[in-house]
């Protein structure tokens, strides 16, 4: 008898979680900062209001399935393209022309009062991050412009240093051949503006310089849209001990990555034997004009069985949230997946309608429901409410 009674204790919280984990996510605002979808949508020649099960990460009706209440596209292209701007607007154009076409569904979000009325209605609020400062063209008059077609923050750099602001990649890479490191006096005048205008300075991506820089120059809170834990995952995008106390200290929100390759530190030695593979595959893609990183994405979807058997589990992912809230406490950490950005989400993730599963994962380590609320969405409406309150 007593051992039944002790192993009841250990299934009724499980069935518990089981029970309940799909009631506290639906009444949770669940805000994810960081999809491509955008750009996949182009490289893969989809409308992303139509089912793209087995196609891509998201679509409009997945979300919906996923919980997903604020949606912060990213409007992204590479350093290869001749004309950032006018890309980043095409990509945008891309997000207004899906709401013209499902008003009943979606919403264009300017500012918090926007994002309340879309949740109240029940539409998905769109939102819009513009990933690395290149877009820009070194001119803060497209900032602002930028600023007024709904874009609400912007990530400093991409792997690409801009001529104000060095990135993660370069840093690590190109150290005493750099022309500067951190950001010029230009780069503090971009971080001021968009504290101005009421746009998150987003420092994911960005070198160690440059995140000392843009946080001692920025009079709000930040974020890192999309990145990891340097200790648990020592890679070049993640953020260290210091960095993650610093965010901590000015009120920020470290958004988790799911991408593989930022929260397993075994992945990428993994990868580049995969691309070395199929490394021919790869390149003519890239000959035919695909992105350089959405080709080695589309390839390893094509060999999804093989990619399949790299992908590490969700624990790891939720290791590096527990490092982060024992370090700054749960006030700062959020969700940034990265879906369709990424070729190797946890092996749980298949897609945003996925989301679900994380909320589990939360419940079954021992988080309270408030808390969870905090860490799937409520952490970063504090910060975009600071942000834009002037």
């Amino acid at each position: 008898m007593k051992k039944i009674v002790i192993a009841l204790l250990f299934v009724l919280p499980l069935a518990l979680v089981g029970q309940s984990y799909k009631k506290l996510h639906n009444k949770a605002i669940l805000v994810d900062t960081h999809n491509d979808i955008p750009s996949a949508t182009i490289e893969k020649n989809v409308k992303f209001d139509s089912d793209l099960k087995g196609k891509t990460h998201s679509d409009l009706q997945r979300m919906k399935e996923g919980g997903i209440d604020v949606q912060i596209f990213s409007i992204f292209c590479g350093p290869e393209q001749a004309t950032p701007y006018a890309f980043a607007n095409r990509e945008i154009d891309s997000v207004y022309e899906w709401t013209r076409r499902n008003p009943d569904k979606m919403m264009i979000v300017k500012n918090p009062e926007q994002l309340q009325q879309a949740i109240k209605e029940k539409k998905l609020a769109a939102m819009m991050g513009v990933e690395g400062g290149h877009m820009i063209e070194d001119k803060i008059e497209n900032l602002d412009k930028l600023y007024e077609r709904g874009v609400r923050y912007m990530t400093l750099t991409w792997n690409n240093s801009t001529s104000w602001a060095t990135s993660a990649k370069d840093e690590t890479e190109k150290k005493d051949s750099l022309p500067h490191k951190g950001l010029t006096g230009f780069g503090k005048q971009v971080v001021k503006r968009m504290n101005e205008l009421g746009m998150i300075v987003d420092i994911s991506h960005v070198g160690e310089q440059t995140f000392w820089d843009a946080i001692n120059t920025t009079t709000k809170p930040i974020i890192a849209s999309h990145s990891c834990v340097w200790n648990l995952c020592p890679h070049r995008r993640n953020l260290k001990d210091e960095q993650i106390k610093a965010i901590g200290k000015n009120g920020g929100v470290i958004h988790l990555n799911f991408y593989a390759g930022f929260i397993d530190s075994t992945y990428e030695k993994k990868l580049n034997e995969f691309k070395a593979r199929y490394k021919k595959e790869i390149d003519e893609l890239i000959a035919n004009k695909t992105q350089p990183d959405y080709a080695a994405m589309m390839v390893a979807e094509k060999h999804k069985d093989e990619m399949g058997s790299l992908r590490p589990p969700l624990s790891l992912l939720m290791d590096h949230l527990d490092y982060i809230v024992r370090l700054i406490g749960v006030d700062h950490v959020g969700m940034g997946s990265d879906f369709d950005g990424i070729e190797a989400p946890p092996r749980e993730l298949n897609g945003v309608e996925d989301y679900p599963l994380i909320t589990k994962a939360l419940l079954e380590r021992g988080y309270s429901k408030k808390d969870i609320k905090k860490m799937l969405g409520g952490n970063f409406l504090r910060v975009f409410k600071a942000v834009q309150s002037h």
